[in-house]
């Protein structure tokens, strides 16, 4: 018996061998070969070097660009924590048509260009925007409010887009909350503080750490928002790297500097899985 079934099972591997074969091969193609050229021309010269990751710890500029793309994806990850769980939970308590409606308010966004919405924010935040006007009809300003073309505007507008990666997938965690679970603790005697703190909440930090993740990793290497919002004073990573490679051609540094980026997301995605994973035995 025991000499069929290796056979039968050496045949299973194979032909799920053959199925997940393809796959490997065009994700290594189109992910893990270009990043391994990426770091390979960061780390051979042609020899062996640490060169440009010394001179990106020796200069300024780019140990300015680095704590503030990371100051600034700090910022719009806890923005987006706040907004989002509040969001997701006010979400989970309404009838089903009325989620619907809310997911599809949450999705909306999704079907509109970045690049039209972040522009939109010029319209609104504005020197001559609807909010500065307001202000100033109602005489709560006597000047315009500078909201763009700083680390504010940028953080506002890499909010606005993307909120909804953290929203989404933790108003679903949020839906599989057996509701029992808190039927279960009031019965015990527990306040809705209580049950929120000790049953609710707990259950859902794995969604929220990956979220936010999601958030940090795609704030960490956003162009197009800190581009037009920050007006060219707000440099960001993905910034500097668009000027190592279009205008200075230094595509060895410019790959060291990714390989910084790449580092700091793998660390995030580590701390999003630990605390993911505490959370899950707690």
């Amino acid at each position: 018996m025991s000499g069929g079934r290796a056979p039968n099972r050496s045949r299973r591997w194979a032909a799920e061998a053959g199925y997940i074969l393809p796959l490997v091969v065009v994700m290594c193609a189109i992910f893990v070969l270009p990043i391994a050229l990426m770091l390979a021309r960061s780390l051979f010269d042609p020899q062996p070097t640490l060169e440009y990751y010394r001179q990106l710890v020796e200069s300024s500029v780019y140990l300015r660009v680095l704590m503030r793309t990371m100051k600034i994806a700090l910022i719009t990850t806890g923005v987006c924590i706040v907004l989002g769980y509040v969001l997701a939970y006010w979400m989970r308590g309404l009838s089903p048509k009325g989620q619907l409606i809310a997911a599809t308010l949450v999705v909306l966004p999704f079907w509109i260009s970045i690049l039209v919405r972040t522009y939109a924010w010029i319209v609104i935040l504005g020197n001559d925007g609807i909010v500065n006007r307001t202000l100033l009809d109602i005489g709560l300003v006597g000047v315009p409010v500078a909201f763009l073309y700083n680390e504010l505007g940028v953080i506002i507008g890499t909010t606005n887009v993307l909120l909804p990666f953290l929203v989404l997938p933790l108003f679903a965690a949020m839906l599989k909350i057996d509701d029992r679970l808190m039927d279960a603790a009031a019965s015990l005697g527990a306040s809705r503080v209580t049950i929120f703190a000790r049953v609710f909440f707990p259950l859902s930090v794995p969604a929220l750490a990956a979220g936010a993740i999601l958030v940090f990793i795609l704030t960490f290497g956003f162009y197009i928002t800190p581009a037009v919002l920050g007006g060219g004073r707000v440099p960001m990573v993905a910034n500097a790297l668009d000027t190592l490679i279009n205008q200075f051609a230094r595509w060895e540094l410019a790959a060291a500097l990714s390989g910084v980026l790449l580092v700091v997301t793998l660390a995030a995605f580590a701390l999003s899985r630990v605390v993911g994973g505490r959370a899950s035995i707690a």
